[in-house]
């Protein structure tokens, strides 16, 4: 896989950004050093294949039984479509929810009982959306083996709402890689990168030290 380049390309394209010295502000009030949008992949032509190509395999090593391949809705879907033309599967997408018109579906494409889903969406970082097209498609009565990713953030509110779900998760790239590949190349000094390292693990900690420096100053 072309993990390196594939990183190296989020970053020259800003779709990753990392700074210690102003930290992101979450919508759920946690404070980050990295922020990313990875709805630009889409317009990136050699950045979204090298991730299709990345996605389809690692399907083909963790989930070879998959018999077809959904993108949750709304940022999953093309890189889900991507994946399944690769593998030449059927493709499914799932909404947030239900249709409130027509048929009401939440489900859209075709799937059967005997088929064996691998749903794929771009960002992990609770799991919660995810997951909730999981539970979707196994109301349907069909098999969820597992989701793929683009990218996870690897925090531990995600590790517990998996392990909940009884589902696994296979990213693409994680936060601890696009961090040590960034230290090896000396784009971090050891005391940041020791820094970047303990955020993902407890992100809540991070926050209130974070707070209490910036105080102090």
């Amino acid at each position: 896989m072309q993990t390196d380049k594939i990183i190296q390309s989020l970053i020259d394209n800003k779709i990753v950004s990392i700074n210690l010295n102003k930290p992101f502000r979450y919508a759920s009030g946690i404070l980050s050093p990295i922020y990313t949008d990875f709805r630009l992949t889409i317009s990136i032509p050699t950045l979204r294949d090298m991730i299709a190509d990345g996605l389809a395999e690692l399907i083909k090593e963790k989930y070879p039984e998959a018999t077809v391949i959904g993108g949750v809705a709304t940022a999953g879907i093309p890189h889900a479509s991507w994946v399944a033309e690769r593998l030449n599967l059927p493709l499914i997408y799932v909404r947030a929810k239900p249709k409130d018109h027509g048929a009401g579906k939440q489900i859209e494409g075709r799937i059967t009982k005997d088929d064996k889903v691998v749903l794929i969406d771009d960002l992990i970082s609770t799991g919660g959306s995810v997951l909730g097209a999981v539970k979707a498609v196994r109301k349907e009565g069909v098999n969820v083996i597992g989701v793929a990713s683009v990218f996870t953030y690897g925090l531990p509110d995600a590790d517990k709402n998996f392990a909940a779900a009884d589902t696994t998760l296979y990213p693409l790239l994680s936060y601890a890689q696009l961090i040590s590949q960034g230290h090896e190349e000396n784009k971090f000094s050891d005391e940041e990168y020791s820094r970047l390292s303990t955020w993902h693990k407890a992100p809540w900690d991070w926050t209130k030290r974070e707070e209490q420096a910036n105080a102090a100053k």
